[in-house]
């Protein structure tokens, strides 16, 4: 088994992303070190509970579907097993992979929250009708979360309901915020 994408083809569903749903990725972990020598990887998961990365499936590593056998909690960390991959090399070879899943893999959002993927692209304006350009991605911090926005420059937003973000229109795709440009 070689260590490549393409070698690895036989492991592979063959599901193509394209034609299912929703096809943006969402990413969701990344898979970690070989675990073993039967072809078990050892999972670092973005979700919360960190064990929800587990009831996705398919996975998409590399934006090829792998069809996840098994997976469990290991002490503190989790591991998986993935259809085709039986050897610690076919393991090794996906070390550091993103995973990601389809978005209409993820169940809908409760009526007070959002998936921040279904923020990133949305054009932001000021409540005083200024473009501030697109946002391009989201990070927690502390205190708040924070918008992205890329423009003419770009800029970090809090994303704080009520206070700055004052109203998301996902039919216009726009999100509307109190904020000074010049911030």
């Amino acid at each position: 088994m070689t260590g490549s994408t393409e070698g690895m083809a036989a492991m592979l569903e063959g599901d193509d992303v394209e034609r299912h749903g929703d096809a943006r990725r969402i990413p969701v972990g990344r898979i970690g070190a070989p675990h073993g020598v039967r072809g078990w990887v050892r999972i670092h998961s973005d979700t919360e509970p960190p064990e929800n990365i587990l009831g996705y499936r398919p996975w998409l590593v590399d934006g090829i579907a792998m069809a996840v056998v098994e997976g469990r909690r290991h002490g503190k960390a989790l591991i998986a097993k993935l259809e085709g991959c039986d050897d610690r090399d076919s393991a090794a070879a996906l070390s550091g992979r993103p995973i990601a899943v389809r978005r209409d893999q993820l169940p809908p959002a409760a009526a007070d929250e959002l998936y921040w993927a279904d923020l990133e692209g949305l054009s932001v304006r000021t409540v005083d009708g200024r473009d501030l350009g697109r946002v391009s991605h989201l990070f927690p911090t502390g205190a708040n979360d924070v918008m992205v926005v890329q423009g003419e420059r770009e800029r970090l937003v809090p994303f704080v309901w009520d206070q700055v973000v004052k109203d998301i229109d996902f039919g216009c795709g726009r999100i509307l915020v109190d904020w000074d440009p010049s911030f």
